[in-house]
């Protein structure tokens, strides 16, 4: 059975030592409503760029979102505290950041799998945002080099993306990555996002393997 990534998984053993890189450690923290609080905060977004509501329909809302920012305020943590990308059991580790997307490695040593762009990721006339596309290859290409060279601590170093035709929001899109070769601590990595046969994009990246303590 191929293993899915919903990104990066972190092994138990690794811990924050204070400095350096350091993977995500999974937690449990959130309880089984924090995928629904991901799910929410994704939708209304969605619903900050597609809404056309009468002035008091959004003074109401308006009201409400004081209300929940109120009540999360008391909460607020470090990176290494909060559940946000150290939830391996949600999609993209319940990161909202993140471009909801999934993909696993292949039994020929590839990455694949699919990305969705929402209303949030619109640019203009239906087009997906340019940056939130390299945001997409960022992840893919990332992902793809640190479970295909199995190393976890690693940075990008050089990103470039090819905008070949327009990217649709709300559509699931494949996408596709693999590693092209290694030279010592340089990994180079390529992929695609592609609409059945259609490549609407292309990327190439360079990361490269952290030294350790390196930040």
């Amino acid at each position: 059975m191929p293993r899915a990534y919903g990104v990066l998984v972190a092994s138990e053993d690794i811990r924050h030592p204070g400095g350096g890189f350091n993977p995500p450690e999974p937690t449990v923290k959130g309880g089984p409503d924090y995928g629904r609080f991901i799910d929410g905060v994704r939708r209304l977004q969605d619903h900050a760029r597609a809404v056309d509501a009468p002035d008091e329909v959004i003074t109401e809302a308006a009201d409400l979102l004081d209300k929940v920012s109120t009540l999360l305020t008391p909460f607020d943590s470090d990176e290494w505290s909060s559940p946000s990308g150290r939830r391996m059991d949600l999609p993209v580790r319940g990161n909202i950041l993140t471009v909801p997307m999934s993909a696993r490695k292949t039994d020929d040593g590839r990455i694949e799998g699919w990305a969705r762009f929402a209303r949030f990721h619109l640019g203009r006339n239906g087009a997906v945002h340019g940056g939130s596309i390299g945001m997409l290859f960022d992840t893919v290409l990332g992902l793809t080099s640190s479970v295909l060279t199995g190393g976890p601590r690693q940075r990008t170093a050089y990103l470039h993306v090819n905008y070949r035709q327009i990217v649709p929001i709300e559509k699931k899109l494949q996408i596709d990555a693999a590693v092209d070769r290694v030279d010592g601590r340089k990994i180079f990595v390529s992929g695609r996002l592609s609409d059945g046969d259609s490549v609407l994009t292309d990327a190439e990246a360079l990361f490269v393997l952290l030294k350790p303590g390196q930040p």
